[in-house]
């Protein structure tokens, strides 16, 4: 994703039709590469390789729908995009794991994708791409430097805010992708009966959860959006706002049932991720409107790289770390009362069987679930943080739109800026 600033400035300044073909064929290329590598460096240059690709569509895509579509239309295509995201996860979790199952290799799950890669190119290539502004109706929007795109977003708070809003969102969806299924599966071990369950059954069904709640949440936050957005300019951060304050109980209780209760986990944990969904498209349409057409693939790089460099990159390894840490504390208690256990029993002077003290270092299930569990619970903390951006941003939203619109009218972002400075120099010399 480090990558992404650069395809923000290709966007705005050529063909972005171009660019995307290119970056999902380079997307799909180094997915099928990367199966056959059979060096841990190779492997990972490779899949560092595939962010390349999708730093190029994620980026691109939805400014070229915000130039075909507007107002409600727009927010509808919108939802219809970023609920490919959450769905795609999902069907990632069940195709994948079912093909390697099949296959009995896990190298396969990767070469599934760039067949649908290389259809994705030849679509990209049949469609006309439209002009900047197109659907606002203006064609003839001037082109600035990247140092003035830059310095207009970073001074946009609406954006700004919204974005450290969905870095949030990010870092709990990385979380759960990566940790998920690892934790369901400790859970559900733990639950008599149930201790043999196989992982690759449990990912099964953390994938359908992950694939209903995308198709649900994605379209109902857009709806929602529509809905309200008429009687209340400032709902849209409002609805991502309490989308996540909603996701926060059920997501915890999901964690709290899983060792007592398989369909209770599942339910809760859909109802946790419906919510968290409700932000993709809200976040997206919010961007698209708050920012002047030739500067939304800056401003779509900008936040790309953001919420993946500080949500779902980084929050995987931070939970091991925190899950690490208690396990380690947790072997220390055990190794204690073993300790104490054993003086009581056969007195102070007798030797620590060897079996007991292994018991003492070795990780049980139970241990990986309780550390697993309060790694977690960290990322309702961040939710919680996420939905205080979202409210912030509702102070600022309705400002940084109508500025938006001038700018688009006039042609120039900068023409703005003079008039409110003006504006501002005016008020104060009058007081």
């Amino acid at each position: 994703m480090i990558c992404a600033p650069i395809f923000g400035y290709l966007g705005d300044r050529y063909s972005r039709r171009w660019i995307m073909a290119l970056g999902v064929a380079l997307w799909s290329g180094t997915t099928l590469l990367g199966s056959f590598m059979h060096q841990y460096g190779w492997f990972l240059t490779f899949r560092a390789l595939v962010g390349i690709g999708e730093a190029s569509y994620s980026t691109i895509a939805p400014t070229i729908i915000s130039d075909l579509f507007i107002s409600d239309i727009r927010s509808k295509m919108l939802a219809f995009f970023y609920f490919a995201i959450p769905v795609g996860s999902g069907l990632g979790y069940i195709i994948g794991s079912e093909m390697a199952s099949l296959m009995g290799s896990w190298r396969w799950a990767l070469r599934v994708t760039p067949i649908l890669g290389a259809i994705a190119v030849v679509l990209i290539w049949l469609f006309k791409e439209p002009q900047r502004g197109q659907s606002e109706g203006s064609h003839n929007l001037a082109v600035t430097s990247y140092r003035e795109d830059l310095k207009d977003i970073v001074r946009n708070p609406s954006f700004m805010l919204s974005t450290a809003g969905f870095t949030c969102v990010s870092f709990v969806a990385g979380a759960l992708a990566w940790w998920g299924p690892a934790f369901m599966h400790f859970g559900i071990q733990l639950q008599p009966g149930n201790e043999d369950i196989s992982l690759s059954r449990v990912s099964f069904m953390f994938g359908g959860v992950a694939l209903l709640s995308g198709a649900i949440g994605v379209p109902l936050g857009s709806y929602l959006s529509q809905i309200f957005k008429k009687r209340f300019p400032r709902s849209d951060p409002i609805i991502c706002a309490l989308g996540l304050l909603i996701s926060v109980p059920f997501g915890a209780a999901a964690m709290i049932v899983v060792s007592s209760s398989t369909a209770w986990a599942f339910t809760l944990m859909f109802f946790a991720e419906l919510a968290l969904n409700l932000n993709w498209a809200i976040v997206a349409d919010i961007l698209l409107y708050v920012v002047m057409p030739t500067r939304r693939s800056t401003a779509e790089a900008f936040q790309i790289l953001l919420s993946h460099a500080l949500g779902d990159a980084g929050s995987p390894y931070l939970v091991g770390v925190i899950s690490e840490a208690i396990k380690a504390m947790r072997r220390t208690e055990i190794a204690t009362a073993l300790h104490e256990e054993i003086i009581e029993t056969i007195g102070s002077n007798s030797t620590i069987p060897f079996d007991t003290a292994a018991t003492a270092t070795t990780d049980i299930k139970e241990t990986k679930f309780v550390a697993l569990q309060y790694a977690l619970f960290a990322t309702c903390v961040v939710e919680v943080l996420g939905a205080v951006f979202f409210l912030i941003t509702s102070f600022y939203i309705i400002r940084d739109r109508e500025r938006a619109k001038r700018a688009i009218a006039d042609g120039s972002i900068e023409e703005i800026q003079n008039q409110e400075a003006d504006r501002t120099s005016s008020t104060s010399c009058n007081s």
